[in-house]
């Protein structure tokens, strides 16, 4: 009989969050919760303690933390209710705890991801920019911890799902890995435009339904770009053995190929729930709830190259992810802090959206550092390019 595993969702609200509970739901012989995690959607939070009864709600927002717990009381829910960077840590390394789901989206997640990491808990990575921050620090807590740590985006559990199981053959049988991408709502649309595009139709994607700081990234292609380093740091690559190809139709979601140049991939629907299934029950295969794949149904598979010139100027900023791993270790925190703060000034109509990468181009050759090497170095570095990158907004407008 298998045993039940304990939970932890931060992050329970977004797209991720809510694809986890699903899929734990259809297996309530497998999976309890410990504790669900959010920012500030109290609404939502509070129909999912009622619906999926946690132990701990937590809310990174004091303001928003008090008044689920008022909200909490009047429901008459035995839900204890939380709030704060600290919360968020303890339930991500609480005893009882066997795995987190890892999917607070951007820099945010950092703190849990680690203190989980530390205390040895089976991690199921979502949120890629706790990686792409974190780097040699996070990877160092997740080998100090004796944990695992499992991919959670389409990508990445892909890769892990057609590399060998032993870890320690990879260098040897690997020639390279090969993300796809599906290029996003502007994939052929006339580069010149880009600068008229809305908030509304960048967050449009043709495939998959995330939230809208993905979906932006998706757009621009930086979500790409901090996959790439993302994978860097999980199967242990070097920046000539990541490649990139973009594949419209998001059937394969991503391949290795071998020295022999023999190719594995993993395909299926466009659905989180199936790599999400995969990791909460890994080694192990469930139910996810997803759609089967229906070949008769697919017209075709089709492949551009990411090197080509109408491509490179739609998705400059997808250079940037060579760029940063052979650069100073800690430009890969900056990059990504200088993104959410440009998207965030999208979304918000402060900027254009052929500026997110001015932005991110300008943060990155401004910003003065040193190799970050703990947590409170990281956080020093993201708060300093969070900085900068608000002042490159400013010169933008100057």
């Amino acid at each position: 009989m298998t045993p039940i595993q304990c939970i932890t969702i931060l992050g329970s609200t977004g797209s991720i969050g809510t694809s986890t509970l699903d899929v734990m739901s259809r297996h309530p012989e497998r999976f309890r919760l410990h504790a669900l995690t959010a920012s500030s959607q109290v609404e939502l939070m509070l129909a999912q303690c009622a619906r999926f009864m946690p132990e701990v709600a937590v809310m990174a927002q004091e303001t928003a933390g008090r008044l689920l717990a008022e909200r909490v009381r009047a429901e008459g829910l035995s839900v204890q209710v939380r709030w704060g960077v600290a919360a968020l840590d303890e339930v991500a390394c609480a005893p009882d705890v066997d795995a987190v789901m890892a999917a607070i989206v951007g820099a945010a997640g950092l703190s849990p991801c680690i203190a989980a990491a530390r205390a040895g808990k089976r991690l199921l990575l979502a949120n890629k920019e706790a990686l792409v921050v974190g780097g040699d620090v996070f990877m160092s807590a997740v080998r100090e911890g004796g944990g695992t740590l499992l991919p959670i985006d389409s990508e990445h559990s892909a890769i892990f799902q057609s590399l060998p199981d032993d870890p320690t053959s990879w260098q040897r049988r690997v020639q390279k890995i090969i993300l796809t991408a599906s290029g996003g709502p502007f994939r052929t649309r006339d580069p010149m435009t880009l600068k008229q595009v809305t908030p509304e139709q960048a967050c449009l994607h043709p495939n998959w339904v995330m939230g809208r700081k993905i979906s932006v990234d998706s757009a621009t292609m930086m979500n790409k770009a901090l996959e790439v380093i993302e994978a860097h740091y999980l199967f242990g690559m070097s920046p000539d053995q990541l490649d990139v190809v973009i594949h419209p139709q998001s059937v394969i979601h991503s391949m290795v190929q071998y020295r022999d140049h023999s190719v594995v991939a993993q395909l299926g629907t466009p659905d989180m729930r199936v790599p999400i299934a995969y990791g909460l029950s890994w080694p192990e295969r469930i139910e996810s709830g997803a759609a089967a794949l229906d070949f008769q149904a697919l017209s075709a598979m089709t492949f551009e190259a990411m090197d080509d010139p109408g491509h490179l100027r739609r998705f400059p900023g997808i250079q940037l992810a060579w760029e940063t791993l052979r650069g100073t270790p800690g430009s890969c925190a900056v990059l990504n802090a200088a993104n959410e703060v440009a998207v965030d000034a999208f979304l918000n109509r402060r900027i254009r959206f052929d500026q997110i990468h001015d932005v991110n181009r300008s943060t990155l050759d401004r910003t003065c550092f040193a190799e970050p090497v703990s947590l409170d170095g990281l956080l020093a570095l993201d708060a300093n390019s969070r900085a900068e990158a608000r002042q490159s907004i400013l010169r933008l407008h100057g």
